[in-house]
């Protein structure tokens, strides 16, 4: 049984041959097509179907036969791209330099117009366009990408915690973002610890209230003036966050049913768990082959911005 891709590609090579030998017109090709879907039926109907179309798409052809067309697609449906030399070239997102340079102005852009906040603007993967800011600057940033006219990023995709142990700041708090005026997306990444809460921004984005649930429930990152901010994927008096990295794989409590109890009960694990090291070095952010444009150490490609100027010293000049 021929898969979508083959009977697609079988398809494509019985009418090219059609048209290259024959010169088949648009009534021609629609026939062709009929005979086509007639000789995928399958058992003693579709035999019956598949001679009575044969011989009137013989007619159709000023009595050449029909055989070439059908050996041509018997060596199409066996017939593979696997050794092809195509298909053994690395795929490699195709990056394009026109809306780069854009996105980077406006990083440049967006870094002048709140310097208090943005402390770097770079490129993640070639062409994927980052913000790190401070803290205290969520809410300012949310608002300026979304209600700017240069930015309109109005679609918030996601909201995501990373955590990375080795930092003093363990916590990253990653927004995503899409500008469906210009076709454009941006990341805006922060960071935090264990204690320190991070503004909501559910008074910007409305979609915020789960996602920023989820990186609580997830992380434990704590979000100001959130109107709801309680778990949404554990369960009742689940202890601990599952994905900081060092959450132990066997939890902190057993849920199992007790047949004498007839009911759920929690009770405190007997596995205990070795000491993880944590390496968290990714070979995917520096890999040469996997990327194309030039990159530091960490992966990323920073976006040059413009320093401030000196202020002239106060007093006369002597």
């Amino acid at each position: 049984m021929l898969g979508s891709t083959e009977v697609d590609n079988a398809w494509s090579s019985v009418t090219n041959l059609a048209c290259e030998r024959y010169a088949l017109g648009r009534g021609a090709l629609l026939m062709l097509q009929w005979w086509w879907h007639g000789s995928l039926v399958r058992g003693t109907e579709g035999c019956f179907v598949l001679s009575e179309q044969t011989s009137m798409l013989r007619s159709v052809l000023k009595g050449s036969s029909g055989v070439q067309i059908g050996a041509a697609l018997r060596a199409t449906s066996t017939t593979t791209s696997t050794g092809s030399k195509v298909d053994k070239k690395a795929t490699i997102w195709k990056v394009d330099e026109k809306k780069r340079e854009r996105l980077a102005n406006f990083g440049r852009y967006a870094a002048e117009c709140l310097p208090k906040f943005v402390q770097r603007v770079q490129f993640a993967a070639g062409d994927e366009l980052e913000l790190l800011i401070h803290p205290s600057g969520v809410v300012p940033v949310m608002t300026f990408l979304k209600g700017n006219h240069s930015a309109q990023f109005t679609n918030l995709t996601f909201i995501c915690g990373v955590d990375v142990p080795t930092r003093k700041n363990r916590f990253e708090v990653v927004y995503s973002l899409l500008s469906t005026r210009f076709n454009a997306r941006i990341r805006v990444r922060t960071y935090t610890d264990e204690i320190a809460p991070i503004e909501s921004i559910t008074s910007v984005f409305k979609g915020a209230n789960w996602y920023e649930r989820e990186v609580y429930d997830l992380f434990g990152v704590w979000f100001n003036n959130h109107p709801d901010l309680r778990r949404i994927l554990t369960d009742y008096g689940f202890e601990g966050h599952p994905l900081r990295k060092d959450f132990p794989l066997s939890g902190y409590n057993e849920v199992r049913y007790d047949p004498e109890l007839k009911r759920i009960v929690y009770e405190p694990t007997e596995l205990a768990q070795e000491f993880r090291k944590f390496d968290l070095n990714t070979p995917w952010e520096t890999f040469p082959a996997f990327r194309n444009v030039s990159m530091t150490s960490s992966g990323y490609e920073e976006i040059s911005l413009k320093k401030p100027e000196a202020e002239p010293p106060k007093g006369n000049a002597k």
